[in-house]
């Protein structure tokens, strides 16, 4: 069916998808000449208003072409007075386009989509909210503006919002970024179903390509797509002091409706759990709860770099110096806090109320730079080694404990598959002219000795239940309300 798809149909529909695109370019790009903020406030003028009719039947027409024949409805949109937000779950396609077409609301975009020839125009004509990748400020202003907009009144357009921030497969809502709730204000929640028999629609981070998707999808005959609008929700006082609690009520309200659970991970948790590293994350890892933490924090991704690079110079200087609490706090510049203690609890191995700083270091540099895992080993040798620039096996394997977030392993295989001269010690230079030769050495080394081991030690390369992640499926949530688990036990 595909091959006869990709010789007849998909061709076709791919020329009228693009031509009505092409068509309605001239039109989005004249409404936008010589808009200004006071002018976008107004009601629309008469000729605005035929230029919306005409632009929404023009992209109704494109998605024609592309085989969504009807799109099923349900509910009723709210007037912007009443909601001036609307949060849209699941994201998992570029085809979420549709209900933005449908109701030309406001979305949060990338500076960088307005130079795009042809969608450019079209992202400009409904008056999007931009994020500057260059401006490190930039998170600021955006959430700034979603608040002055939603607080207009009615002024401003609604803003359509994907809290998920990524694209998932539909099976469970995870974690909701709370820029869509900061405002306080109501929103209303809107779930996305494709009850279609084949699933070509999903473009996940791990998956099939955009142009894959769009292949595949434009040789089907047909394809659904429903929304539905759900009631307006209203936040309470707490809801608006709390715009996390906030986003989960919302969340567990949306998934109500949809039929499918939660997952308290993000984003960010899947690319740690999944990095293409030397080292796959085992499924008992502590890492995930101490990238929540750090994120908890407050420490900003676009500037966990330069943080990670300050703190190991510390640690270094600081050497084998153990600290408590107290110093702890002193040395993040962080006060006292829940979030700061359970990190610390993370660390506290022996429960004696001291941590080696340097186990923070290296566990801080996995969540920096999840995929870099020789960059990360590198830096825990210059942490751990003697004046000679050597580290033991003792060393080594408190190096990869940290580095793998598990309580127990056994290096002993690796070590001594390193130290060939049996000196008893190795350097950074032995080790990675090994890890060069033997690419995979986790899994020869580590893994095929823990295999099937109580410590649990499985890779991460196995394939997901919900698509998401390793070891994050819906049914292992009760497991996940758990106490902290520390590193070392």
């Amino acid at each position: 069916q595909i091959a006869f798809m990709t010789l007849t149909l998909f061709p076709i529909r791919l020329f009228f998808a693009a031509f009505m695109m092409l068509l309605a370019w001239p039109f989005a790009f004249v409404a936008s000449m010589g808009s200004d903020e006071q002018e976008l406030e107004k009601p629309l003028s008469w000729w605005r208003k035929i230029v919306d009719i005409l632009l929404k039947a023009i992209m109704r027409m494109m998605w024609l072409a592309g085989g969504f024949h009807w799109i099923n409805v349900k509910g009723r949109r709210a007037l912007p007075a009443e909601a001036a937000i609307l949060t849209v779950a699941p994201h998992s396609s570029y085809f979420d386009a549709i209900p933005v077409t449908m109701t030309f609301a406001s979305i949060v975009m990338k500076a960088e989509s307005k130079d795009i020839p042809v969608w450019g125009t079209l992202i400009k004509y409904i008056r999007p909210v931009f994020v500057s990748r260059s401006d490190q400020d930039s998170r600021r202003k955006t959430v700034e503006e979603i608040k002055r907009r939603a607080q207009s009144d009615g002024k401003w357009p609604q803003i359509m919002i994907f809290p998920e921030g990524t694209c998932t497969n539909r099976s469970c809502l995870i974690t909701f970024k709370p820029g869509a709730f900061i405002p306080g204000v109501p929103v209303q929640p809107v779930v996305l179903r494709y009850p279609n028999k084949l699933d070509t629609i999903t473009w996940t981070w791990q998956g099939p390509g955009a142009f894959e998707i769009l292949w595949l999808t434009l040789c089907q005959l047909h394809n659904s797509v429903e929304i539905e609008f759900l009631p307006v929700y209203i936040p309470s006082e707490e809801e608006r002091k709390n715009p996390v609690l906030y986003a989960n009520n919302v969340r567990r309200v949306m998934a109500e409706a949809l039929g499918v659970p939660v997952t308290d991970y993000t984003f960010e948790d899947c690319q740690l759990a999944l990095a293409e590293g030397q080292l796959r994350l085992p499924s008992d890892t502590c890492l995930l709860e101490f990238a929540k933490l750090v994120r908890s924090l407050g420490l900003k991704p676009e500037t966990l770099e330069d943080d990670l690079d300050k703190y190991a110079a510390s640690a270094m200087k600081m050497k084998k110096e153990k600290v408590d609490l107290k110093e702890f706090s002193a040395y993040l510049e962080f006060p006292v806090s829940q979030t700061l203690e359970s990190m610390f609890t993370l660390f506290d191995e022996n429960e004696d109320g001291v941590i080696d700083i340097r186990e923070f270091v290296i566990a801080l540099s996995v969540v920096c730079k999840p995929s870099k895992t020789l960059e990360t080993i590198q830096l825990a040798f210059q942490l751990y080694q003697s004046e000679g620039g050597t580290v033991t096996e003792e060393d080594l394997a408190h190096i990869l404990k940290t580095a793998m977030g598990v309580s127990q392993i056994d290096v002993t295989h690796l070590f001594r598959a390193v130290d060939e001269e049996e000196k008893g010690k190795i350097t950074y230079d032995d080790f990675y002219t090994f890890a060069v030769l033997h690419p995979h050495f986790a899994e020869e080394y580590l893994y095929a000795d823990q295999m099937g081991a109580e410590s649990g030690l499985e890779t991460s390369s196995l394939s997901a239940p919900n698509g998401i992640c390793t070891d994050f499926s819906p049914d292992n949530s009760e497991d996940r309300r758990k106490p902290l688990q520390k590193k070392l036990n």
